[in-house]
C-alpha cells in the first residue's frame, strides 16, 4: 500500500516532531539548518522554483490518471498525452500564479512573469516520456503478470492506481461527508479486451499506471511508521511487472545543488515501505528529472542495511527531539556556514560573501522594547509542581485538531488541565491517575483563558507515597498563581508565512505564523481561523511589531505564542 491511516491527525497530520524525507535530508546537510526551519519554523522568502515543483508534479500527474481513448500506437499515445501538457501547462502556470500571489513573503528578485508556459510544457512532457517507457515496457511484456486479472475488473493491488472516472480512496473514509452522494464517474470508461488476446495499447497505459497522490482526497496520503515517528509522502509506485518501484519526481536535473539528497531520500522511502509492509523490500528506487528527462537509478539495499538505516534514523529522531529548549537565542554561537547547504537562507548569518540584505540589516539593529513588553528570554518555560489527578480524557483534538492525551489535576485546590504537547509526546499520562504525584519540568501555558501544563518526553510524573513523599523537596516548586500563562513582546519580524486548507473531515483551517527577534531572542507568533486579522497579512520581514497578552504555549519544547482574538493586541510600530 502506497499510502497509510494516520496515526495521528492535524490539519496535515504533519508534526515538527515527526521524521519525514526533506526533515531528514535537511538535517544530514546542516543540523543548524534542519533546527531554524523545521523545529524553531522560520520561513523563507519563496521562490518560483518552490512553487513550479509542486505545480508541475500535479500537472504531470494529473495528465496521467486520464484515460486514452480509441488509439491504437505508441506515437498516437504521444500525440495525445502531448497535447494534454500543452493545454495543462497553461492550467499549471494558472495554478502557480495563483500560489505565487498568495505569497506572503517572496523572493524580491524573482517574478512571475518570467515563467514560460512553453518550457512548464516542455517539462510535462519529459516526465511523459519517462512514462511511456513504461508503458512501452509493459506492451512490449505482453502486459505483465497481471493482465488478466485487469481483464477479468479486479484490481490486483489493495490501494488501485487511481484515475480520472474511477471512485478515489480515502485513507480515513467516515471522515469524509457525504461520501456515498458523490458521483465520481466521467466519461472515460476503460474498455478491456477478452481474455487470452495480445495486449493493446490502451490497456498498456492503463496497467502501467502508476500509483500517485489522488488530487480528489483531502486527507493525507502517506505511508505512517506505525509507531508513529517516521512518515513519508511518495510521488509515483510502479507495479505493473510484479515489482515495487518508488519513483521521486524532481523538476530540476541530476546536476542541481540539491541533487545530492535524492539518494537520502529514496532510501528513506524505501525503509519506511519495509517497516509499512510487513519487511516487504521494494525492487527499485529511482529519480525522475522532468528538465532534463533524465533517470536515475539507486541500488536498493539489503536487508541488514535497512536495519542499520532504521538504527540511524531513530538515533537521528531523537537528536531531532533534543535539539533546543526554551526561548531561542539569535544568532547564537554560529556554526561556520556551510556553503555546500542547498536551499539555505538563514544559515548564511555571518557568510560574508552570499549574505543577503535583509539579515545584513539585522545584525546592525539595535532593537529597543518597552513597557510592557518583556524579553523574550525571560519566558518562563519549565515548572514543577504537586497534584492530583482527578480526570482523564482522549485522545481528543487540541487545538492543531492533533489528537492527544489530557487530563486534569488539582494543585492547592486549584483544577489545572495537563495536555501532551503534541501526539505520542507523553504516553503514559493515563498511567498516573491514584494518589499524590509530583509533575516535573512541565511547559506552561494557557488556552482560552484557562491554564494549562504541556507534557513532552523531557517532562516526567512522580508518584509520591509514604515512602518517597519527600521527593518534591528536591524540586523548586511553582506556585500556580505565580505561573505565567501569557505573554507581552516586541520586536522584528524575521519570517512570516500563512498555511491553509481542509481538515480530515473537509472542514477549512487556516494558521498564520511569523518569528519576533527583540536582538536577542525569537519567538513564534501564530494565528488560526478567525484571529488572522487583514493587518495580519499586511505584515512583511523587518516590520517591527509590538504584541500584547499573547496566549503562551508550546511546539517541540519552543515557546509559541498564540493570538487569541478576544484578548490579545497586536500592534505595527514600524
Amino acid at each position: 500500500m502506497p499510502m497509510g491511516k494516520p496515526p495521528s491527525g492535524g490539519p496535515l497530520s504533519r508534526t515538527r516532531t515527526r521524521i519525514s524525507a526533506s526533515s531528514l535530508t535537511k538535517f544530514l546537510r546542516c543540523q543548524k539548518q534542519f533546527f531554524l526551519s523545521n523545529k524553531l519554523g522560520l520561513s523563507y522568502p519563496k521562490s518560483t522554483s518552490q512553487v513550479l515543483g509542486i505545480v508541475i508534479e500535479d500537472s504531470l500527474c494529473s495528465i496521467l490518471m486520464k484515460r486514452p481513448v480509441s488509439i491504437n500506437s505508441l506515437e498516437g499515445l504521444k500525440d495525445w498525452c502531448y497535447k494534454l501538457a500543452d493545454e495543462e501547462a497553461i492550467v499549471c502556470y494558472q495554478n502557480g500564479k495563483d500560489n505565487w500571489d498568495n505569497t506572503l513573503w517572496q523572493n524580491s528578485e524573482q517574478s512571475w512573469n518570467d515563467i514560460d508556459v512553453a518550457e512548464l510544457s516542455r517539462k510535462i512532457k519529459n516526465g511523459l516520456d519517462l512514462f511511456l517507457e513504461e508503458v512501452e515496457n509493459c506492451y512490449n511484456s505482453g502486459g505483465g503478470p497481471y493482465l488478466e486479472q485487469f481483464r477479468s475488473g479486479k484490481s490486483p493491488f489493495s490501494i488501485p492506481s487511481p484515475a480520472w472516472g474511477d471512485e478515489p480512496l480515502f485513507p480515513i473514509p467516515d471522515k469524509v461527508r457525504n461520501f456515498g452522494m458523490r458521483t465520481w464517474s466521467i466519461n472515460e470508461p476503460m474498455q478491456w479486451q477478452e481474455s487470452g488476446k495480445d495486449i493493446n495499447w490502451l490497456e498498456s497505459w492503463e496497467i502501467a499506471r502508476p500509483w500517485t497522490k489522488d488530487p480528489r482526497v483531502h486527507q493525507p496520503q502517506r505511508l505512517f511508521h506505525p509507531n508513529g515517528w517516521a512518515a513519508g509522502e511518495l510521488d509515483l509506485v510502479l507495479r505493473w511487472n510484479g515489482k515495487t518501484r518508488i519513483i521521486d519526481i524532481k523538476s530540476g536535473n541530476p546536476s542541481s545543488k540539491f541533487a545530492e539528497s535524492l539518494q537520502h531520500q529514496l532510501n528513506f522511502y524505501a525503509w519506511l515501505w519495509r517497516e509499512t509492509h510487513q519487511q516487504q523490500m521494494v525492487d527499485g528506487i529511482e529519480g525522475w528529472y522532468l528538465d532534463d528527462s533524465s533517470r536515475i537509478q539507486y541500488d536498493v539495499l539489503s536487508s541488514e542495511e535497512m536495519d542499520e538505516l532504521g538504527n540511524m534514523y531513530s538515533e537521528i529522531h531523537r537528536t531531532m527531539l533534543d535539539l533546543g529548549e526554551g526561548p531561542v537565542k539569535f544568532p547564537d554561537n554560529y556554526p561556520e556556514p556551510c556553503k555546500n547547504s542547498a536551499g539555505c537562507f538563514w544559515c548564511t548569518f555571518g557568510d560574508k560573501e552570499s549574505e543577503n540584505d535583509f539579515l545584513i540589516s539585522l545584525e546592525k539593529l539595535n532593537v529597543s522594547i518597552s513597557p510592557p513588553s518583556q524579553k523574550i528570554g525571560d519566558i518562563q518555560s519549565r515548572v514543577n509542581v504537586r497534584g492530583k489527578f482527578t480526570g482523564q480524557w482522549g485522545p481528543l483534538p487540541n487545538h492543531y485538531s492533533e489528537p492527544v492525551l489530557g487530563a486534569m489535576v488539582s494543585v492547592s485546590g486549584t483544577q489545572i488541565t495537563i495536555e501532551e504537547s503534541e501526539p505520542n509526546a507523553y504516553p503514559s499520562l493515563h498511567d498516573y491517575s491514584d494518589g499524590e504525584v509530583m509533575i516535573v519540568d512541565a511547559l506552561p501555558g494557557v488556552w482560552r483563558g484557562n491554564p494549562r501544563l504541556y507534557l513532552d518526553n523531557k517532562s516526567k510524573i512522580i508518584s509520591l507515597n509514604s515512602s518517597n513523599d519527600d521527593v518534591s523537596k528536591n524540586y523548586d516548586i511553582t506556585r500556580v498563581g505565580l505561573m505565567r500563562t501569557r505573554a507581552n513582546v516586541e520586536g522584528i519580524v524575521l519570517s512570516i508565512d500563512k498555511r491553509s486548507g481542509v481538515k480530515l473531515d473537509e472542514k477549512p483551517w487556516s494558521m498564520l505564523n511569523l518569528h519576533i527577534w527583540d536582538g536577542e531572542h525569537v519567538a513564534e507568533i501564530v494565528a488560526f481561523g478567525s484571529s488572522i486579522t487583514s493587518q495580519m497579512m499586511t505584515i512583511k520581514p523587518g516590520n517591527k511589531l509590538k504584541i500584547v497578552s499573547a496566549e503562551l504555549g508550546w511546539r517541540s519544547g519552543l515557546p509559541q505564542l498564540r493570538i487569541d482574538q478576544r484578548s490579545t493586541r497586536v500592534t505595527l510600530i514600524d
